[in-house]
């Protein structure tokens, strides 16, 4: 899609999240910005996993390091049976799923949050060695989680049955068994929680997003880069939220935003693909882990064998998978 197709980011903001009464827009420059490490000690293992499965993957881990979560598919002569892997440390549960459920989310508690669960592909939860169903809206054609805090706190998405928007959903802890529809941005989807409660997402339609941050008591302020055209954030951590800005000389540029003083960085270009912060700033994506503005790429892949990090703790453990030949679950520390 060329610029000239999009909408200005002034156009999309007028339009949608200053309909939603924001605040002031955050895009001031970066004053800081985590420190480069050297990778000299960054080690790649494998989790323990299935050997029956024909696949299996690695796809949260907690902001501790302790607890991770992931899938694997297990072909049984003519069926396919879908796995939830629950690791503890190094101590693996598989839990059996009616469909392709997948985790989005795990905090420091292991609860475990995530989507695709039966045939309605209902989003779920996995506390106490459970899986439980979560209430979900009636009038949504469907409805998904993206996020949970340490409190239990959990957000998603819900796409409208009449209109077919998506509007933003907040599942509290302080009222369990409940959800509740969140007062946001038209088109909204969250895509992260704090510790906090602050949220962040994007606004508008496809192609055209806008980002907002939604402060603890309930304001809205957006989140861009002075001239962008779209601004598309993903996930947030502690003070930081990443995603991309288009702007007018470059499309999909990479960036990390200070939630706290509204200044951003424009991350390394051979870091497209942005997949999970964490509290300290550290960022993950493909096969690659960003310190301050520069990235390097994780040991462990080759020719003909592919990795992708998935996700990254507090502590910089971070998890994924290697893709020789089968799909296997890693972990990556030291790095």
């Amino acid at each position: 899609m060329t610029h000239t197709a999009r909408r200005t980011l002034a156009g999309v903001t007028a339009a949608g999240l200053l309909t939603a009464s924001l605040g002031v827009a955050v895009s001031a420059p970066a004053t800081a910005a985590p420190r480069a490490a050297a990778l000299g000690t960054c080690k790649i293992s494998t989790l323990p996993y299935p050997t029956d499965t024909y696949r299996a993957d690695a796809n949260v881990i907690d902001p501790t390091g302790r607890f991770v979560a992931g899938s694997a598919l297990r072909i049984e002569g003519t069926d396919n049976q879908y796995l939830l892997l629950f690791w503890d440390r190094n101590r693996l549960t598989e839990v059996e799923a009616p469909s392709m459920a997948t985790p989005a989310d795990v905090n420091a508690d292991g609860v475990v949050i995530g989507n695709g669960w039966g045939n309605s592909g209902q989003p779920w939860r996995y506390r106490n060695g459970r899986v439980e169903q979560l209430p979900v809206v009636p009038s949504s054609t469907g409805i998904s989680v993206t996020a949970i805090n340490k409190a239990g706190d959990i957000v998603g998405l819900g796409n409208d049955i009449d209109t077919g928007e998506f509007f933003a959903v907040r599942w509290p802890a302080a009222r369990p068994g409940t959800v509740e529809v969140l007062d946001a941005p038209a088109n909204a989807q969250p895509r992260g929680i704090t510790a906090n409660g602050t949220i962040v997402g994007t606004a508008g339609d496809f192609g055209y997003w806008t980002s907002w941050v939604r402060r603890p008591n309930g304001r809205y302020d957006a989140l861009t880069v002075p001239g962008a055209q779209m601004s598309y954030v993903s996930e947030a951590a502690g003070q930081w939220a990443i995603g991309h800005v288009d702007l007018p000389d470059s499309i999909w540029v990479p960036v990390r935003w200070n939630l706290r003083d509204g200044s951003y960085t424009t991350l390394d270009p051979q870091s497209p693909s942005l997949e999970d912060v964490n509290a300290k700033g550290v960022v993950v994506g493909a096969d690659r882990v960003v310190r301050g503005t520069t990235s390097r790429v994780l040991p462990g892949g080759s020719d003909g064998v592919g990795i992708g990090a998935r996700s990254i703790s507090d502590t910089g453990t971070i998890v994924g998978f290697r893709n020789g030949e089968r799909l296997t679950p890693v972990r990556w520390t030291g790095c």
